[in-house]
């Protein structure tokens, strides 16, 4: 049960909520002092395209590292349970990861990867945007940081809600 719980829910939203929190936090900050010592301004009038070299790459680098967060964060608290296992069970590491791994599926491991994906472009969207279109000063900037972690975090439930949704759709019709 540990081991599906953990790479089914638990790991990939409470790393996500903590990403959400960290990253999405620092993106709206970052973009919204930005935006407010109007560096973006100087940008689109040097002739770049700020959109593209301070939004795509944000969204792209949530996208492809949350995933590879959430699969190092599952190894590692599957290495934890052993260890408690281990330790106030007598379970052996061997036994342990042998009933690991012939309790997870790939109907286990493909919606939770999977999800990820969209949690990381949630984080990276959300973020960008409010810090983006941060105005009034520091607090704006504030309340732009504030309100990315806010919202990103109120989209993964619901992000989760509608992947859980889906994948129980299709592998209970198989």
């Amino acid at each position: 049960m540990i081991s599906i719980s953990i790479v089914r829910e638990i790991g990939p939203v409470i790393i996500a909520l903590i990403c959400a929190g960290r990253i999405g936090s620092s993106i709206g900050a970052e973009l919204g002092s930005m935006k407010v010592t109007e560096q973006i301004d100087a940008m689109e009038v040097s002739g770049t395209n700020p959109f593209k070299f301070l939004v795509v790459t944000r969204i792209a680098a949530t996208t492809l590292m949350i995933p590879l967060l959430v699969i190092l964060g599952d190894f590692i608290a599957l290495i934890g349970s052993a260890i408690i296992e281990n330790l106030k069970g007598d379970v052996s590491f061997q036994l342990y990861f042998n009933q690991v791994f012939d309790a997870l599926k790939f109907s286990d491991l493909m919606p939770a990867t999977v999800k990820t994906f969209f949690f990381g472009f949630a984080i990276g969207l959300v973020g960008c945007y409010k810090g983006y279109n941060s105005k009034k000063g520091t607090a704006g900037v504030g309340k732009a940081s504030n309100s990315a972690v806010v919202y990103t975090s109120m989209l993964l439930f619901v992000i989760d809600f509608i992947a859980v949704f889906v994948s129980d759709l299709f592998y209970l019709n198989r």
